[in-house]
């Protein structure tokens, strides 16, 4: 591939990659404010009963043993949630089958998945990853079915009608990210897939640096299937370094990969001046410093972008719950992992509609309409109360789906990664004022 920027569509359904303008809003039908309904702190989703009857069917996929990023632990945590939540009475008297698919990152799979998703006649698509949104909104979009809680991993999810975010994505983290960073840091040096989804992060983490008065980062593309990285560290490395006056910062974007750049880093780091190294949760979480060499590796002092709490935080307790009587041993499901949180908290919004519907019919388009009629879900402190609107406040800067700006700023400390501050970081006004192309 070539550097080659994407940008995002708002019409349904559209190609991915229309000539580089600014994102238009996209409309998805009046949504009115309507009841609350709480899955409160220390609550675990699914675990109230209810009248009705008959199963409710959904589906989560994400890739699996790829040789880019994998995400094994969302279906797994899917499967284990269901098991819980049956062994308790199911959602408002209703039963949960999940079925799951590798999208084995792969557009060509991942329209496979959501056809088999169409075919099966599934409610919605919950908790899932995958960056090929041009091969798997279409055929979604055409049975009507909702697509909840993706991982955010490329911005046509906040742009679609039938999507439904639980987070930020990639935006608010590099956003997010790039404000932190702009008082700290000399020369800046992204180094990011070269990829669908890594194409839309140089513009958002250069959002965050201007509106800290920094430059624009270096835009440094790697494969995302190499499996050593040293010709792009050493490239990283004097960009960063290229003013010796101030301490330079390179920020690996790779997904899994990272890990393998660090290696490749830490060996061509010593020929080069100190640098800082700072990351966005996926990227980097406390498996991947651990394997760095903790407090005495490369991460030591970096800033880390998240979406949520850090793991340890007590709002989790409900999760590590299910997880332990269910999925007990499952190496798969690592609750620190930021798509099994996220598999979680959308599995949370489902609980929520499911209870507002009771005894109703369950069907794709039910669970559209109620979440379309303004239906408000709390999620016991992991995000802000989340509430899908039709014109919500980043349908200027393109981003008509997006309902949380909220990330939580992490520093690795003595090898663990910890809050750096007291509660989350609203990116509402950085993100607004962004101009991504």
């Amino acid at each position: 591939m070539t550097g080659r920027r994407r940008t995002r569509s708002t019409n349904l359904p559209a190609p991915n990659r229309p000539a580089g303008r600014r994102r238009a809003l996209l409309s998805a039908g009046a949504l009115a404010a309507c009841a609350s309904l709480a899955a409160g702190c220390g609550v675990v989703p699914g675990a109230t009963g209810g009248s009705g009857d008959g199963t409710v069917t959904v589906m989560t996929w994400a890739p699996d043993r790829t040789k880019a990023t994998n995400k094994p632990g969302m279906p797994a945590m899917a499967r284990a949630y269901a098991r819980w939540v049956n062994a308790h009475g199911g959602i408002a008297g209703h039963k949960l089958n999940v079925l799951t698919c590798n999208e084995g990152n792969d557009s060509v799979q991942a329209g496979k998945c959501a056809r088999r998703a169409v075919q099966e006649n599934v409610v919605a698509v919950v908790g899932s990853y995958s960056q090929f949104s041009d091969s798997f909104f279409p055929p979604l979009e055409g049975a009507g079915i909702p697509y909840i809680g993706g991982y955010g991993v490329t911005s046509t999810e906040f742009t679609r009608a039938l999507s439904y975010p639980v987070n930020g994505g990639q935006p608010t983290l590099l956003v997010g990210l790039g404000r932190e960073l702009a008082a700290d840091c000399g020369p800046v040096t992204l180094v990011r897939p070269d990829s669908i989804a890594g194409d839309e992060l140089p513009d958002l983490l250069d959002a965050g640096l201007k509106a800290g008065g920094h430059a624009p980062a270096h835009d440094q593309m790697a494969p995302e299937d190499a499996t050593e990285y040293s010709a792009e560290a050493d490239r990283a490395l004097r960009q960063a370094t290229a003013d010796r006056g101030r301490k330079g910062c390179v920020i690996p974007a790779l997904g899994e990969r990272t890990n393998i750049f660090m290696d490749s880093f830490r060996r061509g780091r010593e020929n080069y001046p100190a640098v800082r190294t700072d990351a966005v949760l996926g990227s980097v979480d406390q498996t991947v410093i651990d394997a760095g060499g903790g407090q005495s590796g490369p991460y030591e002092g970096s800033y880390v972008t998240g979406w949520y709490p850090v793991s340890g935080d007590p709002r989790w307790d409900p999760m590590k719950k299910v997880i332990n009587e269910e999925a007990f041993g499952d190496n798969r499901i690592d609750p620190a992992d930021a798509g099994v949180q996220t598999t979680w908290i959308a599995y949370t919004v489902l609980r929520a509609v499911l209870e507002k519907i009771g005894s109703g019919e369950v069907s794709a388009d039910t669970v559209r309409r109620t979440l379309d009629d303004g239906l408000r879900v709390d999620t016991g402190g992991l995000t802000p109360p989340l509430r899908w609107e039709l014109s919500g406040p980043f349908s200027g800067a393109g981003f008509a789906r997006l309902v949380n700006a909220d990330v939580t700023l992490q520093v690795v400390r003595q090898g663990r990664l910890v809050s750096a501050t007291k509660g989350f970081v609203d990116v509402t006004k950085t993100l607004q004022d962004a101009d991504v192309e």
